[in-house]
């Protein structure tokens, strides 16, 4: 991803191409254009995808592991309102890794694992969603289960969201999934890799970053994971990083307002992503 600039630049590129019969649509979502030379050659914007033509060397980028539950009110909040905006802006900068499992316990019953989550079963199930969907679509996970994560009903949006961020994915083979023997052992290797946390977590969201958790990096990433990521990453700084922080609407604290209800100075950009944030946030929590 080259950063949101260009996906509404993309996004104009797409909605003015689909309206050319001679064109074929590429078959991906505008946050996918630049993800690849391949799929940018798919969909026609070679010339707007600068991170695929730069012979810059890149530094290692900043890596945000975050184990959770799909149920889990401060989980949501803070993938919703923290983890998603900051990827939008500097996602050319940072690895996210999701594990849905956090407070469950497992329990191995004939043939498969049996689980218990903090918030009953559905949410076992919405873990379950996700943890297939990671697995069978590592190009756009995280935007399926943000949509997910940002909706009333967790796990009932999934077909909606399917189709607005992944219209090529099958619901059927996430089902299968969730449903098989696939589904049973991702999630036990998510008990596995919890259990493994070290120090072992003691509460949800158990945030990582670049490997390690402490409580000061918890703080930092939960108050402003945007300065964060800014602060180590190695390189040359995104666009992003460099704006005035009196003109910034990243970060914000997620115990607070949820979103500035003035955002001075904002490109017609940068408004339309902090109205779309501000309107999830009022929506779901």
């Amino acid at each position: 991803m080259a950063g949101w600039l260009l996906l509404l630049i993309a996004g104009s590129l797409w909605a003015s191409s689909c309206g050319e019969s001679n064109r074929p649509t590429c078959g991906y979502p505008p946050q996918l254009w630049c993800s690849s030379k391949e799929i940018a050659q798919a969909c026609q914007v070679e010339k707007h995808c600068t991170r695929l033509i730069s012979n810059t060397p890149k530094a290692d980028p900043v890596s945000i592991s975050l184990y959770y539950e799909s149920l889990c009110p401060g989980c949501r909040e803070f993938l919703v309102l923290m983890l998603f905006p900051t990827w939008l802006m500097l996602g050319d900068i940072m690895n996210i890794t999701l594990v849905p499992y956090g407070n469950a316990e497992e329990k191995k019953e004939a043939t498969k694992w049996h689980f218990e989550c903090q918030h009953g079963e559905e949410e076992c199930l919405g873990n379950m969603i996700e943890a297939c969907i990671s697995h069978l679509y590592p190009n756009f996970d995280f935007l399926l289960i943000f949509c997910m994560e940002s909706s009333t009903d967790v796990v009932t949006s999934l077909p909606l969201c399917l189709k607005l961020y992944a219209p090529n994915a099958s619901l059927a083979d996430i089902n299968a999934c969730v449903n098989g023997d696939l589904g049973n052992k991702l999630m036990h290797r998510n008990a596995e890799l919890t259990r493994a946390l070290k120090p072992h977590h003691e509460y949800v969201p158990w945030i990582l970053i670049n490997g390690e958790h402490s409580e000061k990096l918890q703080t930092q990433a939960q108050k402003s994971l945007f300065n964060l990521v800014c602060s180590l990453y190695k390189g040359d700084l995104p666009p992003a990083c460099n704006r005035p922080k009196e003109l910034s609407f990243l970060p914000f604290s997620p115990n607070q307002t949820f979103l500035r209800k003035s955002a001075p100075n904002l490109s017609e950009g940068e408004e339309t992503v902090y109205q779309s944030a501000q309107g999830k946030a009022k929506e779901t929590f």
